[in-house]
């Protein structure tokens, strides 16, 4: 059967409401970033292992993987606000389900997986619609400003997030912690109950089933190569950046001279690094060649930071290297955003970009589980079992931290030749066209 769908939906009038629901998701994210930092700190002390603390990401990104094949499909079906307000809500009732646990000190490592990947089953249909909605919300013409404005509020969430999440678990405890995610959560949905409303989609053919929705993304992506090689780039990069990210802990709270305080300094500047770029990609004209943005703000990021985490002793000089790697991430991602949104028609974006998120992030919770697994069980053993005077000892330290220190030595190295193949790839650069 042929399925009939409208060429173009209207995007609402003005900045206003788009502007309240990116404000507004914005202060959730961060609730939801200070929670996740302080359980990450929580289960490390509970268990010292970057695995431990590396599935609870595994947890979360496995079931957005594994479904959201099938969330835009859903998302096209469903009433948008409703179900954005729907998944703010459970998000809230997850993390009130962590506060009564605590609260009764019975809460366990298990239990934050389970969680978390309920959240990540709510997630995976949110994301798709969120994306939708912001293009149905601003004129597209403005697409560079909305990937700025949407990097901007990562990168403040990426700043603020461990910093407040710091101070309020030496002030207060995790409760409270908690307690704040929760009043984030309840504005969002609040704000898209009152204040927000999408533009209606003219009534089309017969929708497809989810099997054939699924197929329509994936066979648009396989009708355009150039955005396809544009996603498994980003899905490669994702590998690396999710043992990254599941070896930091492990990096930072094991060497002398690091701890918590060198955790949340090395994120702070992360942040601030993020912070600067957004502010830049905002106000900034589009770039003439997207394509050379997005693979050269990578190729710095990822040649630059791994090797200074690895080759580091102090927290300045790990902080410089998280404003190398950092600084140049808001302006591949609001590029990246708005090469696809300029790309994909629109009446297709819920079913783009759900095959685009099971083939770009399916490599996330491999990263996390491959970055873990790595530091306890390959790195940490084979500096353990290197001499005072081997070359691996003299260049990474006999001290806590070598078999992470190890693992970003090696990820700098895979990072700047997934860079240079995909620099490479010629149906890229015809997305210039």
């Amino acid at each position: 059967m042929k399925h009939t769908f409208p060429v173009r939906i209207p995007p609402a009038a003005g900045w206003r409401p788009f502007l309240i629901l990116w404000s507004t998701q914005a202060l959730s994210a961060l609730g939801s970033a200070m929670t996740s930092f302080a359980l990450v700190v929580w289960s490390y002390q509970q268990q010292g292992s970057a695995l431990t603390t590396a599935l609870l990401s595994v947890c979360s990104y496995a079931p957005y993987v594994a479904l959201s094949i099938f969330a835009g499909s859903l998302g096209d079906r469903w009433d948008r606000r409703r179900t954005m307000m729907l998944c703010d809500a459970f998000a809230a009732g997850t993390t009130l389900a962590v506060l009564c646990l605590l609260r009764a000190g019975r809460l366990a490592v298990w239990h934050l997986y389970a969680l978390n990947a309920l959240n990540g089953l709510m997630n995976t249909i949110q994301q798709p619609v969120s994306d939708v909605a912001a293009t149905l919300l601003t004129p597209r013409d403005q697409a560079q400003r909305v990937g700025g404005l949407r990097a901007l509020s990562g990168s403040l969430v990426t700043l603020l997030g461990p910093a407040l999440a710091a101070a309020l678990l030496a002030l207060a405890g995790l409760e409270a912690v908690i307690a704040f995610d929760l009043l984030t959560c309840a504005a969002a949905v609040l704000s898209l109950g009152l204040f927000i409303r999408l533009p209606e989609e003219p009534a089309g053919g017969a929708r497809p089933s989810l099997t054939q929705s699924a197929g329509e993304g994936l066979r648009w992506l396989w009708a355009n190569p150039g955005v396809l090689d544009l996603i498994l780039f980003l899905a490669c990069i994702n590998l690396i950046a999710s043992m990254y990210n599941a070896a930091l802990p492990a990096l930072l709270l094991s060497r002398p001279g690091g701890g918590e305080r060198a955790l949340g300094a090395v994120q702070l500047c992360t942040g601030l690094a993020h912070l600067a770029g957004s502010l830049a990609v905002t106000v900034l004209p589009p770039p003439r060649s997207r394509v050379r943005v997005i693979c050269s703000s990578l190729l710095l990021s990822m040649s630059t930071e791994n090797l200074i985490l690895a080759l580091g002793r102090s927290v300045p000089v790990w902080c410089a290297g998280a404003v190398l790697g950092w600084l140049t991430v808001p302006v591949m991602s609001a590029n990246m955003d708005a090469l696809l949104r300029l790309r994909i028609p629109v009446e297709m974006q819920g079913r783009v970009y759900a095959a685009r998120n099971t083939l770009q992030f399916f490599t996330i919770p491999l990263g996390y589980l491959l970055g873990g697994w790595l530091v306890d069980r390959v790195c940490a053993p084979l500096m353990d079992a290197q001499g005072p005077d081997a070359p691996l000892t003299c260049l990474l330290g006999s001290d806590g931290g070598g078999g992470a220190a190890l693992l970003f030595l090696a990820i700098a190295l895979a990072g700047t030749l997934v860079c240079l193949v995909f620099r490479a790839d010629r149906r890229l650069w015809e997305l210039e066209r």
